[in-house]
């Protein structure tokens, strides 16, 4: 990189945006770039596009004075994004530190699937207490049963907490701090019946020991899980799962962070409450 060419872009902090100054040359080896010259035909062309869009847009939002305010939209007409906020108000309540009392909808079922897979992807999960107080939350009655003894077993494996790092109660070596974070990206029902529904969570997820000596920092990996849910006792509850990669974004070429700066982040940014 030539001197000055760290200044080719230069962000707005205030926007979030990015400016992108081009290069004086073709980058491909091709001529010079000239400065395109405008002449009175361009000049007429582009207004007359910019009349046919505002004349556009003004129909497009006229209406129909026959139809009233409480006019049905058409089938035809544009939806919101699969990923738009539904308007839905989040719910209010928890069990512990997990939302619970969802809605016996196919959103509500989205929205737990979401919440359920940050409390199964966290580092509450390699301390005893807190495991089964989530697997209890998580999991219908019968299920959290049986996955309580499994998942102690796998959780509290010697070998394991030693190829992650961790001691043998799952706790992280002095001056390093253990993570294990799960983001949700995005949900979709897969299949739906009145009391049982499939929900997929598309979802990243942050794991490994932040700290200087660290052999195991912190890394980011993507995923898809499929949750199967039931409606037990007025709320969704999990009777299984299964795991799968990605999809898997093309990676930025960013600089990663000190040890010092990812435990600050992990120490002071919370965590959300997923809703659709």
């Amino acid at each position: 990189m030539s001197p000055g060419d760290d200044q080719a872009y230069t962000d707005y902090p205030e926007t979030g945006h990015t400016r992108t100054r081009l290069p004086e040359t073709d980058p491909y080896g091709g001529a010079p770039r000239r400065p395109h010259r405008s002449s009175s035909r361009s000049l007429v062309t582009v207004v007359g596009v910019v009349v046919l869009l505002i004349a556009a847009i003004a129909f497009a939002n006229r209406g129909d004075s026959s139809s009233g305010d409480n006019a049905t939209p058409k089938d035809d007409q544009p939806r919101a994004a699969s990923t738009a906020a539904s308007g839905t108000k989040p719910i209010e309540t928890k069990t512990g530190n997990i939302p619970t009392g969802f809605a016996h909808t196919e959103q509500g079922a989205q929205s737990a699937a979401a919440n359920y897979a940050v409390a199964l992807g966290s580092a509450e999960m390699f301390n005893t207490a807190w495991r089964h107080q989530i697997v209890s939350t998580v999991y219908t009655p019968d299920v959290a049963t049986a996955k309580q003894s499994a998942m102690d077993n796998a959780y509290s494996n010697e070998k394991f907490l030693a190829n992650i790092g961790l001691a043998k109660d799952g706790t992280a070596p002095k001056g390093q701090t253990f993570v294990s974070r799960v983001i949700p990206v995005g949900t979709k029902v897969t299949s739906s019946g009145s009391d049982s529904t499939t929900v997929e969570v598309w979802y990243t997820s942050l794991f490994g020991l932040s700290g200087e000596a660290s052999k195991n920092p912190v890394t980011e990996s993507w995923y898809t899980t499929t949750y199967r849910l039931t409606w037990v006792d007025g709320d969704w509850k999990v009777t299984d799962f299964q795991q799968k990669d990605g999809p898997v974004p093309v990676g930025r070429d960013q600089t990663a962070s000190t040890a010092a700066d990812m435990t600050k982040a992990v120490e002071e940014y919370g965590g959300f409450t997923y809703a659709r």
